[in-house]
């Protein structure tokens, strides 16, 4: 379906079904269709109509998903953006989308010349006669995903309603969603994880919607007994702080049928530890903003495989491929590229650059592993992080695996250094679980035992926290300039 109408559909199938909150304020179906129709009107008073782009600045909040369905209800499409940016990033962010409007929270600073801002507060309140009804092309721009910047100037990923569509009914069948599900968010509306699995997914197929603050590890389960989801999407940083709780914090799980763990590999042995100690599986899985979120997942009833990301989403296809194009043989690393009606339709004002990652509609992800002979998918790391020492290729992930199965580390991030005898080494950085410490020499016998020679860091440091960029993925090219500064420095 077109999720333009969405909250008309809900409303008409269950008007006083629970729809969306966010521990201020509850929304049944009715009263989300009419404020959806309100925030139509009061963008149609800013002038936006089918094609503009509006911009939100939003936390996370029910305001962001009235305002969502409000832009699609009128043809125009939404980039959201980070609230934690700089006034440098949000302008620059603004221009190259073309935003027309700008909506922030109402203590949020304006860093907009020539684009309208609208406060959050001051959305309409009250109701509205019937309105326009939705428009419902398929062709029209959705959403403008920004790529988080770790090849360089963010660029605009071009969703479509297509796509959308495409990749909520995939992840429907995947997870085997229903009605009688309800989602717990508490990854950022910025990213497109947040908007498709923890909001779109469950509103489409009847279920409601918990929005969370932000995220605490003191303070998540008892929102989990609280509000008694069934399912909640998160990166491994978070299940590595939940993890790491202390052995007293047993918590009610009852009510959760499976966590999502993606945007950054996890390790087997977090997975394990995690699903042993708090009684509910974790699925692992896979995918790009470029790929509209998803593209491959573990399956919920199994059988899981600790270490994969797992099978390809319905719908989609998985090839791994070298250098020179040529599809590998399972077990054989190459570069992961990905097929089907949930790839972007390219990024925004940059067509040499989406020439080079879509190439007979397949989408190359810059990403680097393996099929099993059953189709299940191992990563083992980005192709640009990929370390080079003496001749010999070095993919970080899995020395991270070996370092984060010490009982005092929390999480590890591998990086590779200059070097004038082997070209490069291989450096390891470490945060400590709380109230560990980590002991170095015994991460080094630690990876005497499980790598070969070349794979062994030089060095290890130990810090307070590994940098990480917004979506919460590990941030190594601030890790390498920083090292690299540390070096000149000494």
């Amino acid at each position: 379906m077109n999720f333009a109408s969405l909250p008309d559909r809900r409303a008409e199938l269950d008007p006083h079904g629970a729809a969306v909150s966010d521990g201020h304020q509850s929304l049944t179906n009715t009263q989300l269709l009419s404020r959806v129709r309100m925030a139509a009107r009061q963008l149609q008073d800013h002038g936006i109509g089918p094609g503009d782009v509006v911009a939100l600045k939003l936390t996370n909040r029910v305001e962001f998903v009235v305002l969502l369905f409000a832009a699609w209800r009128l043809g125009a499409t939404i980039t959201p953006v980070n609230p934690s940016m700089t006034d440098v990033e949000v302008v620059r962010q603004l221009k190259d989308s073309g935003a027309r409007l700008l909506v922030v929270e109402d203590d949020g600073a304006v860093v907009a010349p020539g684009i309208a801002v609208l406060g959050v507060g001051e959305l309409y309140e009250g109701g509205v006669e019937p309105d326009q009804a939705p428009l419902l092309n398929p062709a029209t721009l959705a959403l403008l995903i920004y790529t988080s910047g770790t090849t360089g100037v963010p660029k605009g990923v071009m969703l479509d309603h297509a796509n959308i569509d495409a990749m909520v009914e995939m992840g429907r069948q995947a997870l085997e969603v229903g009605p009688a599900d309800r989602c717990l968010l508490i990854l950022p509306l910025f990213h497109v994880n947040g908007i498709v699995v923890s909001v779109l997914l469950p509103l489409l197929v009847g279920a409601s919607v918990v929005i969370a603050g932000r995220f605490d590890p003191r303070t998540f389960f008892d929102l989990v007994e609280q509000e008694r989801p069934s399912f909640f999407s998160a990166v491994p940083t978070i299940y590595s702080m939940l993890a790491a709780l202390p052995d007293h914090v047993r918590p009610d799980t009852s009510s959760l049928r499976f966590g999502v763990c993606g945007a950054a590999p996890a390790s087997a042995e977090l997975l394990t530890r995690f699903e042993a100690r708090y009684g509910f599986p974790l699925v692992e899985g896979y995918g790009q903003s470029e790929g509209t979120c998803g593209s491959t997942i573990n399956p919920v009833a199994g059988p899981r495989r600790a270490g994969t990301v797992g099978l390809p989403f319905p719908g989609q296809e998985i090839r791994i491929l070298d250098t020179d194009g040529t599809e590998m043989a399972p077990g054989m690393d190459g570069e992961v590229v990905v097929r089907g009606p949930n790839v972007m339709r390219g990024y925004l004002g940059r067509p040499d650059e989406t020439a080079r990652v879509i190439v007979d509609g397949w989408l190359h992800t810059g990403d680097v592993g393996h099929l099993d002979s059953e189709g299940y998918l191992t990563l083992v790391g980005r192709s640009k992080d990929m370390i080079i020492r003496g001749g010999e290729n070095i993919y970080p992930k899995e020395i991270e695996d070996v370092l984060a199965g010490d009982p005092s580390v929390l999480e590890a991030a591998v990086i590779g250094v200059p070097d004038e005898k082997w070209g490069e080494v291989v450096v390891a950085y470490v945060q400590p679980r709380p109230g560990a410490t980590v002991d170095p020499s015994a991460l080094k016998a630690l990876c005497a035992r499980s790598l070969t020679g070349y794979k062994r860091p030089t060095a290890f440091f130990v810090v307070e926290a590994i940098a990480k960029n917004a979506v919460g993925k590990i941030d190594k090219t601030s890790l390498r300039a920083g090292h690299a500064a540390l070096s000149a420095r000494s």
